[in-house]
């Protein structure tokens, strides 16, 4: 973390391109009756629809949710959305997130209508901006041109050198995509898209965190990364199936074939990281930051944990409570969290109800309220509870040591990495506090006196 430009760079990553966003304070306006909300929108163009075949992807289930053989959202469905967002939203910046499945199948003829309606559609002081997250493998110099001449900020999901990519993240055909997802970013990087990287965890790069850190930040060129912890969560009467098969749906409509993910179950599949295993990944990740890049490579997670000691949450997966980080299918429906994408937690539609009403819907409050409510006992206790808040509750589905339920899959590898970067994250706010830059903490002479609370220089 660090001021001036720097901290303006931070904020524009951290705030708009990760799966779930942390929930800024409620801003009124005084030309609505409404009040204007603090909320994100994770909106899905193409649905699940994608040209990839990642394994651990359980969005790809997605598609049984609806009767449809093409869901591809309307113009129809993006006008009605685009109007309804922007009139709730407050003044300033807006960001319009686009995700999926993968958005770039819809191509840059819907995007070029999308920039043309928010412009229609936004009041004087919005900003708006547009950020969108790719597998990458569709970039081409079309839309490096589109996505430059519109200041997109771009995120491209890449799990690491090849070998660990090309592990799970598969086309159809059962081939590697590594080449044509790094491809893409070169394109992007090159021409000077603003541009960051999203990597998974899983089984087959959790042992390699440092090797995984340094091929972005020097092979690649990456300033600004974040790393997502695959948990793909099953029934064990299901586990061998979704072992062998994936998540992708088979069939034509009428007669298609696959599983729906539902966040049930307490077994995990092989491809998922080991709580502890993420843990030390990320300890390797920030022993390698916090001597050479602390200012000038951002990472998601250090800079959550050090926001954290301010009082500021950068992601809701560690934020005091969930809420108002809708995700948009393609033909209006809106849920209450992109993770929870499935029947229970459908609370309306765009075309009949704008995003206050949704926002005070029974559902959406109770969908608020179960993140701290449910705080397990352990929890509770846990020194590090304002870092972590209990984690996502997706991953929740552990029994605690006092034998409740609810205790987060991910707790013992959030344990190991919060003692591990303790004492550097408050030497950084001690810096920050007294007037320097959290980067001086690079000098050893420095980092061994606000590890131990001693004089600043």
């Amino acid at each position: 973390m660090s001021d001036g430009a720097e901290d303006k760079y931070h904020q524009e990553h951290s705030e708009t391109l990760c799966a779930t966003h942390y929930i800024r304070r409620v801003l009124m306006s005084d030309t609505m009756r409404r009040p204007r909300l603090p909320f994100t929108v994770i909106a899905k163009p193409t649905g699940a629809a994608c040209n990839l075949d990642c394994q651990y992807c359980f969005f790809l289930s997605k598609e049984l949710l609806y009767d449809s053989a093409r869901q591809m959202m309307s113009e129809e469905v993006l006008e009605s959305y685009i109007r309804q967002f922007l009139a709730a939203s407050p003044d300033g910046e807006v960001t319009m997130l686009w995700q999926g499945g993968e958005p770039t199948l819809r191509g840059i003829d819907f995007f070029r209508t999308a920039v043309s309606l928010c412009e229609r559609y936004r009041r004087k002081k919005q900003l708006v901006k547009h950020a969108l997250q790719t597998n990458g493998t569709l970039i081409d110099d079309e839309w490096v041109a589109f996505l430059r001449e519109h200041d997109v900020l771009v995120g491209v999901s890449i799990d690491g050198p090849q070998d660990c990519h090309d592990a799970y993240r598969l086309n159809r055909g059962g081939k590697g995509t590594h080449a044509m997802a790094v491809r893409g970013w070169r394109l992007l990087h090159d021409a000077g898209v603003r541009c960051n990287i999203l990597c998974t965890v899983h089984h087959a790069n959790e042992t390699r965190g440092s090797e995984v850190y340094r091929y972005f930040r020097d092979e690649l060129g990456a300033d600004f990364i974040q790393f997502i912890p695959i948990v793909e969560r099953v029934d064990s009467s299901q586990l061998e199936r979704v072992e062998r098969n994936g998540w992708r749906i088979t069939g034509t409509r009428g007669e298609r074939a696959g599983l729906l993910y539902r966040q049930t179950g307490e077994q995990v599949t092989s491809r998922s990281t080991s709580s502890k295993a993420y843990g030390r990944f990320l300890c390797d990740v920030f022993d390698e930051w916090i001597a050479h890049d602390v200012g000038r490579v951002f990472v998601q997670d250090f800079d959550g944990a050090l926001g954290s000691l301010f009082g500021q949450y950068a992601v809701c997966v560690h934020a005091p409570e969930c809420g108002y980080n809708f995700a948009l299918e393609f033909n209006g429906d809106v849920y209450a969290c992109d993770h929870w994408v499935e029947p229970d937690w459908l609370i309306g539609n765009v075309a009949n109800a704008d995003f206050f009403t949704l926002s005070q819907s029974a559902r959406m409050q109770r969908f608020g309220l179960k993140k701290h409510a449910e705080l397990t006992d352990q929890c509770r206790r846990c020194p590090y509870v304002r870092m972590c808040n209990g984690g996502c509750p997706k991953d929740r589905f552990l029994k605690s040591k006092d034998g409740q339920n609810g205790q987060n899959y991910l707790c013992a590898g959030y344990s190991l990495f919060y003692e591990h970067i303790r004492p550097d994250i408050i030497g950084m706010a001690r810096l920050i506090r007294s007037g320097h830059a959290a980067s001086e903490i690079m000098d050893p002479r420095i980092r061994s006196r606000v590890r131990v609370g001693g004089a600043l220089p």
